[in-house]
C-alpha cells in the first residue's frame, strides 16, 4: 500500500454489498432521512432526550452545547415533522411546552448514542489525522 493510501479496518471479510444498488429511488429517500436525523444538531437532540426523557425548551437549549435558539426551534420543528418527537404545549400560566421522543425517535437511541460514543472514543485520532493533514 503506497504512503497516501490509508488501510480500512474492522471490515468483515468479503465483498461488502452494494447499498446503493438496493435502493429503489436511486437513494433520495434514505438521503432526506439521514440528512435530518444525521444533522449535528439533531443527533444531540435525539441524545440528550433519549438520556433525559421529556424537557421543556429551556432545559433543552442548556444541554445541548452551542446551539442558537433559533437552530433548537429550526431542529425541534424538523424532527417533530418527521414524528422522532412530540410537542406538548400545556394550558397553564406560565405557558409549559415539554418535548419528548416518540417511540420512532427512541428507535434512533442506540445508533445516536453509539455515534457519540465513537465520536469521543476516536477523538484524539481524528484530531491527529486532521492536523497531519493541514501540516502536509
Amino acid at each position: 500500500m503506497s504512503a497516501t493510501h490509508t488501510a480500512v479496518t474492522g471490515r468483515p471479510p468479503g465483498p461488502l454489498p452494494d447499498l446503493c444498488a438496493a435502493w429503489p429511488d436511486g437513494g433520495r429517500t434514505i438521503r432526506q432521512t439521514l440528512n435530518r436525523v444525521g444533522d449535528k444538531w439533531s443527533v444531540l437532540v435525539i441524545g440528550v432526550l433519549a438520556a433525559s426523557g421529556p424537557l421543556r425548551f429551556l432545559a433543552l437549549h442548556q444541554r445541548v452545547p452551542g446551539i442558537s435558539q433559533r437552530m433548537l426551534t429550526l431542529t425541534l420543528r424538523h424532527l417533530e415533522r418527521d414524528g422522532l418527537l412530540t410537542r406538548t404545549a400545556y394550558a397553564e400560566v406560565p405557558p409549559r411546552v415539554e418535548y419528548q421522543l416518540t417511540p420512532l425517535g427512541d428507535s434512533l437511541r442506540a445508533v445516536v448514542t453509539a455515534l457519540a460514543q465513537w465520536a469521543a472514543d476516536h477523538d484524539e485520532e481524528i484530531k491527529t489525522a486532521r492536523r497531519a493533514f493541514d501540516n502536509r
